[in-house]
């Protein structure tokens, strides 16, 4: 039976009044654009002045969006989803770091938390951002081709081996790891990583996984490129599949730099372009294992289809479904009360850490046109429910 995302009782079963009062509040709050631009400027502000405000973002943006500042503050609510069916994926969402022992620090943190995976079933995945691990330019630079520095080559060479140390450890333990997409500018720097990643650790089953931001219009050809690749050599594809986050950034460069758009001409093109992804994904299923991270309803009711369309269990781990923390919980949940491999990315770290990316969900629900108005309205469906039940 198809997964009915109206139903907002299995969608918000695990939000107490207060909480669905919160996320009214807030959600109320996003639809506002010009808000959410003074409010992103003056929480920068406050948080650069050392402004006492960390415990009111905490209250309100932080913990809806985010699990919490530790892996043990989220463990809580890791157990309260995984009792509803819904698996998490911890994701620390520190950004914009610069120097090695940074780099270092984010490398052993996700060391770490591959441990934590392998002790618990709530948690498939883990992940990663390629510049979590190296400079932003230095990838920038090796995408563009352009000779490095001795120096370079040297801290080029330490991305390298942060890469690898995590695949091999994450190899060892038998837990499938993500690796983010970013910019295009730095993109394919990145993607060569992952191709030796895969190539090493995919031999017999899927270890580590790309992600494939099909807003732009490049990416088709390159996964089928992989995808031959893969059938030459032996190697298996994880695949992340996403709509991608950073339009307007890329849009701008573009126009700015003189050179063509990487990102589809319009919405409608990027939806087509997902859609095929996973449909040639699952033409040759033998080979991918899909993660789709999306939030539209379409596209997931249609790879749910497509499922029974070919007799696949919703349950089958080569297929996953994954929503943020926060967001479009009538998907998550009543995909989860199906049975289908449902997974909810849960952001953590230290609240002044985490701020660039609670302002990039914030901008991102604002230029998301129905994605604020759709959460909005079901949880103003789930309030009516409550109060006409109690």
């Amino acid at each position: 039976m198809r997964p009915n995302f109206e139903n907002t009782a299995i969608a918000f079963e695990l939000k107490s009044d207060s909480q669905l009062e919160r996320a009214y509040f807030l959600f109320k709050m996003i639809s506002n654009e010009p808000l959410v631009r003074i409010g992103t400027a003056a929480t920068n502000f406050a948080i650069k002045a050392h402004l006492p405000v960390e415990g009111l973002i905490r209250a309100t943006v932080f913990d809806h969006f985010c699990g919490g500042v530790s892996e043990k503050d989220c463990l809580p609510i890791i157990d309260n989803m995984y009792g509803n069916g819904v698996c998490s994926i911890l994701d620390y969402s520190a950004e914009g770091k610069e120097v090695d022992n940074q780099f270092d620090f984010a490398m052993e943190k996700t060391m770490d938390i591959l441990d934590f995976v392998k002790e618990k079933d709530a948690m498939p995945f883990a992940v990663f951002k390629p510049t979590g691990f190296g400079r932003f330019k230095l990838f920038e630079k090796v995408t563009a081709g352009s000779e490095l520095t001795e120096k370079e080559q040297a801290e080029w060479g330490r991305i390298v081996n942060r890469f690898e140390k995590v695949c091999q450890k994450a190899h060892k333990l038998d837990v499938a790891l993500l690796i983010d997409a970013e910019e295009s500018w730095m993109q394919g720097a990145a993607d060569g990583l992952v191709l030796e990643m895969m190539r090493k650790y995919n031999k017999e089953k899927t270890i580590v996984f790309n992600t494939f931001q099909m807003y732009r219009w490049d990416r088709m050809p390159y996964i089928i490129k992989l995808f031959k690749q893969a059938e030459e050599e032996g190697f298996k594809i994880g695949a992340k599949v996403v709509r991608g986050a950073y339009m307007e950034k890329e849009n701008d460069r573009a126009e700015d730099k003189g050179y063509k758009s990487p990102i589809c001409e319009n919405k409608q093109l990027t939806d087509e372009n997902f859609d095929a992804a996973i449909d040639y994904m699952m033409d040759h299923l033998d080979y991918f294992t899909i993660f789709a991270g999306t939030h539209n309803e379409k596209s997931t009711l249609r790879l749910v289809d497509l499922m029974e369309k070919r007799g696949i269990a919703s349950d089958d781990g080569r297929i996953w479904f994954g929503q943020l923390f926060g967001m479009s919980d009538h998907i998550t949940y009543n995909l989860a009360a199906h049975g289908y491999n449902s997974v909810k990315y849960l952001p953590y770290g230290p609240v002044k850490d985490v701020m660039p990316y609670l302002i990039r969900r914030a901008e991102e629900n604002t230029s998301v046109a129905g994605q604020t108005s759709r959460e909005l309205a079901l949880i103003t469906k789930e309030r009516k429910r409550r109060r006409l039940e109690s």
